[in-house]
């Protein structure tokens, strides 16, 4: 019997995950333009320990069984059929576009080449270790578990974090901003709040420079990194009828992740306005519906007879600062050791190289023992007095 034909858009989050879980039920053809997947949460501390890029940029190579991973950037969707940048046709039954978004360098790749990814990585890196101080702009996650992973591994700089809102976290109980801030402060680093960074020189990434802001205070720093959140990339699916885009740019769909007037094609992970935010822990929701939405539609169901899609009502949300200390809302705020137990210590790395085929926990412990036991050594000396909840 001929399997249905699924062709999947983005190698991303979500993207690779959703053709691994079909790959036994479909013909699945995943379209990604780089030839390796990274882990941006991971990134974060490889600008701090270089080493860890090898661990995080993960080839395509071992991911599907059956079905086939093309490299190449798709151009045009129809309802049966994606169509690359290079005239070349994959038909499909069902079509799942999971384009992802961009992030300020050097946190995602910024076009479609791992080895510049790696060589900005590096060079930032290098920038880095050699700042006296560093000035970050935006205290979301990312500007966040950026601040404390300098501080966890380079003590004695000169950190700054910068926030717009009163409280870091402020959609979450305000404890958990507060436990954050009393960490980071320990750790050395100076957080303000409620200010916004005026004319930065660039959006896209880091720079020798000064930050000036809307009181009129200036930061100079060795090094700004602008972290002011992701842009999700929804050119590809703008040109569906009847698209309509939300105020974030994201795209807007029905109860069942669809979001054009083609029955047979789904939006999931950044570019879905779905009333997620742009995490990874969304993914962690939409991937395992959009897994049984389709398998159930291979046997021959229609989607409207099924369960619509149901959005976090809050996400869970993990923030270590570096590979010991952080906090998380998991429903309550928790502390150190849970934090440093689900993410902080090793960052999900084991979890993901196992999903592509790759050697994992004993291999990357070899490679970072030492630099952990360091940073566990100066982030504990700087905490202690910070409480475990």
């Amino acid at each position: 019997m001929t399997k249905k034909k699924i062709v999947i858009v983005g190698g991303g989050y979500v993207g690779f995950e959703v053709a691994q879980k079909l790959d036994a039920y479909a013909d699945v053809t995943l379209i990604e333009q780089r030839e390796a997947f990274v882990q941006p949460h991971a990134a974060i501390r490889s600008l701090v320990e270089p080493a860890l890029l090898d661990q995080i940029i993960l080839p395509y190579d071992n991911l599907l069984e059956a079905g086939k991973v093309v490299r190449g950037c798709a151009a045009s969707i129809t309802q049966s059929e994606v169509t690359l940048d290079t005239g070349t046709s994959f038909q499909a039954d069902f079509i799942v576009i999971a384009t992802g978004s961009s992030y300020a360098a050097p946190f995602k790749p910024s076009g479609d080449s791992i080895a510049d990814f790696r060589q900005t990585s590096m060079k930032v890196s290098a920038q880095l270790a050699k700042a006296s101080s560093v000035a970050i702009v935006g205290a979301g996650a990312v500007g966040t578990e950026l601040a404390g992973e300098i501080a966890s591994a380079q003590p004695g700089k000169i950190i700054t974090l910068i926030s717009s809102d009163d409280a870091l976290f402020p959609k979450y109980p305000a404890k958990l901003g507060a436990q954050l801030k009393a960490k980071l402060e320990r750790l050395g680093v100076t957080v303000v709040s409620g200010q916004k960074a005026q004319n930065l020189r660039y959006m896209d990434q880091p720079f020798e420079g000064s930050v000036t802001l809307t009181d009129g205070r200036v930061i100079e720093a060795d090094l700004v990194f602008p972290v002011t959140g992701s842009r999700p990339q929804t050119s590809l699916v703008q040109n569906l009828p009847g698209v309509r885009l939300g105020a974030s740019g994201r795209v807007k769909t029905d109860n069942w992740l669809r979001p054009s007037d083609y029955p047979n094609v789904f939006v999931a992970g950044d570019i879905a306005d779905v009333g997620d935010s742009m995490t990874i822990v969304a993914t962690t929701r939409q991937n395992p519906w959009l897994i049984k939405t389709l398998k159930k539609m291979l046997g021959g169901a229609s989607v409207e007879s099924l369960k619509p899609y149901s959005p976090w009502k809050k996400a869970p949300i993990l923030v270590p600062l570096g590979p010991v200390i952080g906090n998380s809302w998991l429903f309550a705020t928790c502390g150190d050791w849970v934090t440093r137990m689900i993410k902080g210590k090793e960052l999900l790395i084991p979890k993901y190289r196992k999903a592509f085929g790759l050697a994992n926990a004993g291999e990357y412990a070899g490679v970072t023992e030492a630099w952990h036991q360091n940073a566990s050594d100066k982030s504990s000396a700087n905490s202690r007095q910070v409480d475990e909840s």
